[in-house]
């Protein structure tokens, strides 16, 4: 017998049941309102717990990538650089975090459809929707106004087209196919771009470029794991419905290899204005092998957290820490 997932009281030939409806039952197309999972109880269910949760501290450290202008000038030790740097990653917190904030209020419905996404403090009900709103155009102002009074306005420049694409993204543009990777993608642009404006360095076009389609390779790979992880319940997130698995590992592999072949430029043209051990021309191989073993993990479907992998995998962070080092010893022309 069949049981019917809808508001209408249950006809008298059925008997009744006391039974919970199983999430997976509810059809994507059918409630507008999806019941919030369990709330967990103790600290961990209260409500400014949920808000830190809300804020999604653990993807703050996408914004090291602030760091890269610097360390790719070779200022990274330098005081007057790294001061308005380090204004810079944590304005980004703050404008990223109110992002998230907006985001998973629009998307509380659809959260809850989703296998890991509906226990987000939001979609669970911890945190109202209005107060993450309010909270969210605290953060934006908060970010914006230190922006122009503790750095350079160019600065704030970044930080608002930033917020400007996102929330757009939020909006309307999460629904458009391929746009929705560039408009993902264009965020970690946006925040390697924002280390360089905040410390007045002039960025190559190498860095602009292997920034680009490296943000894409992580974006692809993103949503290549969302579509592995949901397979049948795409419904979750509509863009997917408009990719297929092959079309998302060609723009993945596409954009690496891009990435790649722009970063080797890269090393190959500083490598010719230094003496001695060619390191950046060595730093390619921790590179290369930092993206294949990222890549490894997209393949399996389990890139659909990258702050997640990147902190867990310690390979990943031994070739990582091999990368900066030899970055480093080319830059400064050990």
């Amino acid at each position: 017998m069949t049981v019917s997932v809808h508001s209408e009281p249950t006809p008298v030939t059925d008997p009744p049941t006391t039974a919970p409806v199983p999430l997976t039952a509810v059809d994507a197309a059918g409630p507008a309102r999806v019941p919030p999972p369990p709330r967990t109880p103790g600290f961990r269910g209260s409500r400014p717990w949920g808000v830190v949760r809300a804020l999604r501290p653990r993807q703050w450290v996408k914004n090291g990538l602030v760091l890269a202008a610097p360390l790719a000038a070779g200022e990274v030790f330098n005081p007057d650089v790294m001061g308005p740097t380090a204004v810079a990653f944590l304005l980004f917190c703050l404008s990223a975090s109110g992002v998230y904030l907006v985001n998973d209020s629009i998307d509380v419905e659809e959260d809850r459809r989703h296998p890991k996404k509906r226990y987000r403090p939001i979609a669970a009900g911890l945190v109202p929707r209005p107060l993450a709103v309010a909270l969210a155009v605290v953060l934006f102002a908060v970010a914006l106004t230190a922006a122009v009074l503790l750095t350079r306005p160019a600065l704030a420049g970044v930080l608002g087209s930033y917020v400007v694409i996102q929330l757009a993204y939020c909006v309307f543009l999460k629904n458009q196919p391929v746009i929705d990777l560039a408009v993902v993608a264009s965020g970690f642009l946006l925040r390697g771009i924002a280390g360089g404006v905040a410390a007045g360095l002039l960025l190559s076009q190498w860095f602009l470029l292997v920034a680009a389609f490296g943000s894409l390779f992580m974006v692809a790979g993103k949503r290549y794991s969302e579509l592995v992880l949901v397979g049948d319940e795409a419904a979750t997130r509509k863009t997917l419905q408009e990719y297929s698995a092959s079309y998302l590992r060609f723009v993945w592999s596409l954009s690496a290899g891009v990435a790649v072949t722009f970063y080797s430029l890269w090393a190959f043209e500083m490598a010719e204005t230094q003496d001695g051990v060619p390191w950046a021309t060595i730093s390619i191989a921790p590179f290369v092998m930092a993206i294949l073993r990222y890549a490894r993990d997209v393949d399996k479907g389990a890139a659909g957290a990258p702050e997640e992998i990147v902190m867990h995998d310690r390979v990943l962070l031994v070739l990582g820490a091999l990368w900066v080092l030899t970055v480093g010893l080319g830059v400064f022309g050990a």
